[in-house]
């Protein structure tokens, strides 16, 4: 007989832990305790050694599928004979870091059954159980126990309560279980705040939904903006209401049968779809995909996601294969969750709204990610994948704030990093106070107070100007170089890599807006050893808005980098009244007056430039969406590719000037964009290889990590990455961090921890 007092740490809380442990203890009669702690589960257990020994492998090798259990450590102490196995109210200290599980997609079990007529639970919209449903959206404070959440206000009935104490019961201690009798109910309003008096709300909803009606349907993490994709109509009607003229809109389609229908599926995209966290997956399109075009304008993909909740399930019982499920928000303005705001900010854009009177706690997002070259490739992390957290031994209690665009932020406690979810762009109110508030709850969950505080070095970011109110000590971070340490942390590198940071536009240390970058850089400091050539941004941040901008940029830097002679004055005139007519010339004077025209070194904007010279898109209704579309029109055809030099000059110099005039040349003479887009894309790939070779050459650094937004571009993620290592060098990339700026916050507190290590 022997006594072991087990303390496990991971994600232990909310996910089915302490009735798995309990079950197995029973099973193996073995007598003691086991309770949650602001540390994770701790376990006092007595019984033979051998069962011990194998409750202790059951532990660690087969936990209940939600939970991952990290460290296990076991302590011998003197018997003192239990007798029984129980599980104890739960005990906080708040000092200590407890793992949050995500929220999680509703299982097989729940689905069978809401699809049961002879089951308690059928068509019940929040049906969930230990192994899924929500988690993180509903936390309000720690440990993981009914009365830190929002179904607190739930008082169970009679049936629940016996199934939540019942150990051969799946719902044994599940958190939020409830049924029709005493759980949370869903009713319809219009957008005037009426209630509609309805018998069965989900077949009025399908009814409705059918005839072309838009819903705003209050579900986990927030509202979604739903019609029925089907419904061309409907489709553009909620892209009128919305102010959301070409941005793709997510489809959440019947089941993997009717993904397959419209779209191709690899194995990896299948597993993905088909897992327990269902974000939205980007997907090729089948050419014979019927889906109205206006769901994702100028595209070839199609953003997909299976039903996850119960609610979602019950909307495609009566025949709809596919419901447009967009974020439920007005134009720039973060996600609705609550029911009176959402009635309030969105009644011009929904006929009807689904409430329900779960409330959540923790707004959050559908994750978005898509497949390249077999592997899973983050574009927004949110919904099922925060607060998952990031190992880093020694790491200090810092708080990162992020970038300005597609903000996360960070804090790092106890070797945990946590990254945060979505919160948007900083550029209004609204988004602000969503970031302070998401902030705070990080704060107050994970009990974390930050000694050290890291920031961008942009002056004006709204996310800096956070860093410069605080007292604490502040290290400030270059944007690109936060970019590809994001990379590194992700892959667990340490040493010297050659850094490629491809994005916008970003604050350099010379004060120029970098975003076309060569670095050489570790975890802790970066030099710049090559960049594109600047050229002029004419009306700043007009010139991200309005592509065509930049293509006449590019293009008065080509013929003006040629001596500038009269000749070539008079061919730039030409060339761009035949592009762009007389705005061109009031543009060039801009330009030559020098009067708001900072400098760039962007990829993204070089990007633009191409877009726009082929004649696909001059101005943009959301970030990104001329590289977007350039990306679409490749032919994925020719290998060709236009010429370029490189120059030696304070290292290694992308000069375009060829690249731009071949490209005129190609437009004029009507080549087809598909071609152009594959030559283009060709020469970034092939002059980046070169800067790579070069810098190998001078420092004898083989490994190069790639980040920054435009590497969400599959073409030239995957291309890229095979050149390079057929040229032998070692290759890391973003996966399950987001290589646009959503990972920045984790190489700005990764950064600072090793600045700070110096002091």
């Amino acid at each position: 007989m022997k006594r072991l007092f087990l303390k496990v740490e991971g994600i232990v809380q909310g996910v089915g832990f302490r009735p798995f442990v309990y079950n197995q203890a029973l099973s193996l009669n073995l007598k003691g305790w086991i309770n949650n702690n602001s540390q994770g589960v701790t376990i006092d257990v007595e019984g033979e050694e051998e069962k011990l020994n194998i409750l202790i492998d059951r532990i660690r090798y087969k936990s209940p599928p939600l939970a991952s259990v990290g460290k296990v450590v076991v302590e011998e102490r003197k018997v003192v004979k239990y007798d029984r196995f129980e599980i104890r109210e739960s005990e906080r200290e708040n000092s200590k870091v407890t793992l949050i599980s995500p929220d999680r997609a509703v299982c097989k079990e729940c689905i069978e059954e809401i699809s049961n007529p002879s089951d308690k639970r059928y068509r019940y919209p929040f049906n969930s159980c230990t192994n899924c449903g929500p988690r993180f959206s509903i936390i309000k404070s720690t440990p993981y126990d009914r009365e830190g959440t929002t179904v607190k206000k739930f008082n169970m009935c009679k049936d629940c309560n016996e199934e939540y104490n019942d150990p051969a019961d799946r719902r044994f201690h599940a958190q939020t279980n409830l049924c029709k009798e005493c759980g949370p109910h869903i009713w319809i309003e219009d957008s005037t705040e009426k209630k509609m008096e309805v018998e069965d709300v989900i077949h009025w909803t399908i009814q409705k939904l059918k005839q072309g009606k838009i819903f705003a349907i209050k579900g986990l993490g927030g509202f979604n903006l739903v019609c029925d994709a089907a419904k061309e109509d409907a489709v553009n009607l909620l892209r009128i209401r919305k102010k959301r003229p070409d941005k793709p809109f997510a489809v959440m389609l019947r089941d993997i049968g009717i993904v397959k229908k419209y779209c191709n599926v690899n194995e990896q995209e299948d597993k993905i779809l088909k897992g327990c966290i269902k974000p939205i997956v980007i997907l090729d399109q089948k050419s014979q995909c019927d889906l109205p075009k206006s769901i994702a304008p100028y595209q070839k993909t199609l953003g997909v996601v299976l039903p996850y909740t119960p609610l979602h399930h019950l909307l495609f019982h009566e025949g709809i294969e596919a419901l447009i499920m967009t974020s439920g928000n007005s134009y720039g303005m973060p996600l609705e969750y609550r029911n009176e705001s959402a009635v309030e900010k969105l009644g011009d854009v929904a006929d009807y709204f689904l409430h329900h009177n779960r409330d959540i706690h923790v707004p959050i997002d559908d994750s978005v990610v898509k497949v390249v070259d077999g592997e899973i490739r983050m574009i927004r992390r949110a919904r099922g994948y925060v607060p998952e957290p990031i190992k880093k031994d020694n790491i200090r209690e810092i708080l990162a704030y992020g970038s300005n665009m597609k903000n996360t932020f960070c804090i790092a406690k106890e070797n945990f990093i946590f990254l945060s979810q979505h919160n948007g762009n900083l550029d209004n109110l609204e988004t602000i106070e969503y970031y302070e508030n998401n902030i705070e709850h990080f704060k107050s969950i994970f009990n974390f107070t930050p000694k050290y505080i890291a920031c961008d070095m942009h002056p004006n970011y709204i996310s800096s100007e956070y860093a410069y109110r605080s007292c604490l000590p502040r290290i400030e971070v270059q944007h690109h170089h936060a970019h590809i340490v994001s990379c590194l942390a992700e892959n667990n590198v340490n040493g010297k890599v050659i850094g490629i940071a491809y994005d916008g536009t970003g604050y350099g240390i010379d004060g120029k807006l970098w975003g076309g970058e060569f670095l050489i850089c570790d975890n802790r400091e970066f030099t710049r050893m090559g960049h594109l050539n600047y050229v002029k941004m004419p009306g700043g941040e007009r010139a991200v808005k309005e592509p065509w901008r930049m293509a006449v940029s590019h293009t008065y830097k080509a013929f003006k980098s040629n001596n500038g002679n009269e000749h070539s004055t008079e061919q730039l005139k030409e060339v761009l009244i035949k592009l762009y007519g007389n705005k061109a010339m009031n543009l060039m004077a801009m330009m030559e007056a020098d009067i708001n025209c900072p400098e760039t070194s962007s990829m993204g904007r070089f990007f633009d430039a191409a877009a726009s010279l082929i004649g696909l898109r001059n101005s943009v209704t959301y970030e990104g969406q001329a590289a977007i579309e350039l990306e679409a029109a490749a032919a994925e055809e020719s290998l060709d590719f236009y010429h370029y030099d490189i120059v030696q000059e304070n290292g290694y110099i992308v000069d375009t000037k060829k690249i731009i005039m071949e490209i005129i040349k190609d437009k004029l003479s009507g080549e087809q964009k598909g071609i152009i887009s594959d030559k283009f894309h060709n020469t970034i790939i092939k002059f980046s290889k070169d800067i790579c070779r070069l810098i190998r050459e001078d420092t004898g650094i083989d490994e190069v990590a790639l980040s920054g937004g435009v590497f969400q571009n599959s073409y030239l993620l995957k291309n890229l990455r095979d050149e390079l290592e057929n040229e032998n060098f070692v290759v890391y990339t973003n996966k399950l961090i987001p290589a646009n700026d959503g990972g920045v916050s984790l190489g700005q507190i990764v950064i600072a921890n090793e600045v700070l290590s110096d002091i």
